[in-house]
């Protein structure tokens, strides 16, 4: 798992999976896998789908990096508490699948919660299980 800074400001953590690590065989099996931990948690909350390679594909002027296979977002909730209005603007919570010819990469932006965040780190974690 590594810790990067995007663009000066976003917290992102992110784990690149080598394919022959994973019996994963793509995005959509490895999203799957995401919705099931999500709605097997006590207090997540599985929202949505988003297909981020199908809506900037879809796009006149839509640009996607030539090595990019496919890109999904699962877009899901720990909120069990709303103690203020600024929760809105870190919640809901991500978590990206994007493919590439021989890895996968899983991202999400830093929970603010630390316990929170260890479960999110577990998840994508999971995607590694060696053939």
């Amino acid at each position: 798992m590594t810790k990067t800074t995007f663009m000066d400001k976003y917290p992102v953590f992110s784990l690149n999976v080598k394919k022959t690590e994973t019996t994963f065989e793509n995005v959509d099996a490895i999203v799957a896998h995401f919705i099931s931990l999500i709605e097997a948690h006590p207090v997540a909350k599985f929202i949505a789908l988003f297909d981020h390679y199908e809506h900037t594909s879809s796009m006149q002027d839509g640009t996607i990096a030539p090595e990019i296979k496919d890109a999904k977002n699962v877009i899901f909730c720990f909120g069990k508490q709303l103690p203020t209005s600024k929760m809105l603007a870190v919640r809901p919570r991500s978590i990206g699948i994007c493919e590439f010819e021989e890895s996968f990469e899983i991202s999400f932006l830093e929970v603010p919660n630390e316990q929170l965040h260890e479960v999110t780190e577990k998840w994508a974690k999971s995607v590694v299980n060696a053939k």
